[in-house]
């Protein structure tokens, strides 16, 4: 009989990143490879990057380990401290981001009026453009209309539907739809 421990279940090997200032870096050629074809990361100038949200969750998922420059290895609570220092909205941007994974949606980084995440429909990660921009935050957390209109028009401009992504105090993020209303 087994004492009954359990480990996590990957069939993948673990990925080693090292620390960066906007996110972390990976160097090995087959963990890019796997990484891009499911929506992670970008390479910038010569270097594949993670997000602190893709780490933050990957590390969640026991995929990837990070280490600093030194090789010692930064634990999740720590990454998600340094990523505080970086963005204010650092933890709803992750829970939104792991919500959207969870669904099997590819999400990306968002570009432009403050959108947080491009999200592509199920199965359609290159083979199409993003269908939604996800703006995220918090319940009770102000949000100017100057913001939010910035933000629609920036999406109606790109043929995109934007999604306010709400995290309530219950940590659930609740998502609506946002769009123009016009009086006839």
């Amino acid at each position: 009989m087994s004492d009954n421990k359990t480990e996590p279940v990957n069939s993948e090997l673990k990925i080693t990143g090292v620390l960066a200032e906007k996110g972390v870096t990976i160097s090995e050629q087959s963990s890019i490879d796997s990484l891009s074809q499911r929506g992670y990361g970008a390479a910038e100038n010569d270097v594949f990057k993670l997000a602190f949200y893709e780490v933050l969750y990957l590390l969640d998922k026991e995929l990837l380990e990070v280490k600093d420059k030194k090789g010692k290895q930064i634990d999740f609570q720590a990454l998600l401290q340094v990523y505080e220092k970086t963005d204010a909205n650092a933890w709803v941007n992750y829970l939104v981001y792991r919500d959207l994974r969870s669904r099997g949606y590819v999400v990306r980084e968002g570009f432009g009026a403050g959108t947080d995440f491009r999200v592509y429909d199920r199965g359609a990660y290159g083979k199409d453009t993003a269908s939604y921009m996800v703006l995220g935050t918090q319940e009770g957390k102000p949000l100017s209309v100057d913001n939010l209109t910035k933000a629609l028009r920036h999406c109606q401009s790109q043929k995109k539907e934007l999604v306010l992504a709400v995290m309530n105090r219950r940590g659930e993020t609740v998502y609506y739809s946002v769009s123009q209303l016009t009086f006839k």
